[in-house]
């Protein structure tokens, strides 16, 4: 009968190439760390520069200009179309998880987007407004003008334009299969929005009248004509917590009148320290008591019937 002659410290097999290459495994780790080229380095230089502390731009005359660093925010309002949904004042956000793996330290597009409840200013959710033709800055923006949307996620050698196309088979928003909204570094008219006063009887009177700062309004998509919406019932999974799909769709009630989940506020940042967006103001008690009607009261009427 055969015995085992071998003992517990006896090397069997290919024991001196297994050596050789564990040593040079080590030695590409290290190799891969000293240059930050590992996945998990690689991952955190990105997140680091998408949840960068932003500026935002602050307004002296209450209007919006070219040029300026603004958050785009869906406000808050009660949902009666779906039991389950995301509440709070929603941000529009450079989605992590549409970026390909494995991740890179540098901005991969097409990039998604989507909405979250956030209300601090990081480089992944803002934007900086721009002219049709990228060169007038300063310029005060208009209803009906042409403009882009652009972020820089952080980082200071990229731009990326907010921009939609037509759907397609191939291509869609991912939970309600509507058009799809994306960030791209190509310029092109598929990056041009437009703005639309909130009350569509008076949106003829304020074509071509400046956009204020921190008001709702519609922005609709030159080439489609379809508006940005936030579906707050829609959940996507991102590395940022809960966040919720973002399509261009125009929703309307029944009198013809967009729904909430097309309106949009242009934050603009607070001169005060104590804050860092006009979100964080207190409405005055005579603003939050106004009549609504007063909102959409239109240019040139006044609300003095003396001064006729």
């Amino acid at each position: 009968m055969a015995q085992n002659l071998y003992g517990p410290g006896v090397r069997m097999g290919n024991w001196n190439e297994d050596i050789y290459l564990e040593e040079e495994r080590m030695k590409d780790f290290l190799e891969k760390r000293e240059k930050g080229q590992l996945l998990i380095q690689r991952n955190r230089r990105l997140k680091e520069n998408l949840l960068r502390p932003m500026q935002l731009s602050i307004t002296e005359d209450g209007y919006l200009r070219c040029g300026y660093k603004v958050m785009l925010v869906n406000p808050d309002y009660p949902e009666t179309d779906a039991d389950l949904v995301l509440g709070g004042d929603l941000s529009l956000c450079m989605a992590l998880d549409e970026i390909k793996s494995p991740p890179s330290d540098q901005l991969e597009v097409p990039c998604g987007l989507s909405a979250a409840k956030t209300k601090i200013p990081v480089g992944r959710n803002t934007f900086i407004i721009l002219s049709a033709d990228r060169t007038a800055m300063g310029q005060v923006l208009t209803y009906g003008q042409n403009f882009c949307l652009a972020t820089t996620g952080g980082f200071e050698d990229r731009m990326l334009y907010l921009s939609s196309d037509h759907r397609t088979l191939l291509r869609s928003s991912k939970r309600s299969w509507l058009q799809e909204v994306y960030l791209t570094d190509e310029a092109s008219y598929l990056n041009c929005w437009q703005a639309a006063f909130l009350d569509p009887q008076f949106r003829l009177e304020y074509e071509g009248s400046p956009v204020p700062a921190n008001a709702k309004i519609i922005l609709n998509h030159s080439q489609t004509n379809r508006g940005l919406a936030a579906h707050r019932h829609l959940f996507l999974s991102g590395r940022f917590g809960k966040e919720v799909e973002v399509a261009a769709h125009t929703h309307l009630d029944l009198h013809r009148v967009e729904k909430p989940k097309n309106h949009w506020m242009l934050v603009t940042g607070n001169p005060r320290r104590d804050s860092s967006t006009m979100l964080d103001v207190p409405k005055p008690p005579a603003e939050d008591a106004r009549a609504p009607d007063q909102d959409s009261q239109a240019p040139g009427q006044g609300a003095d019937p003396g001064g006729q």
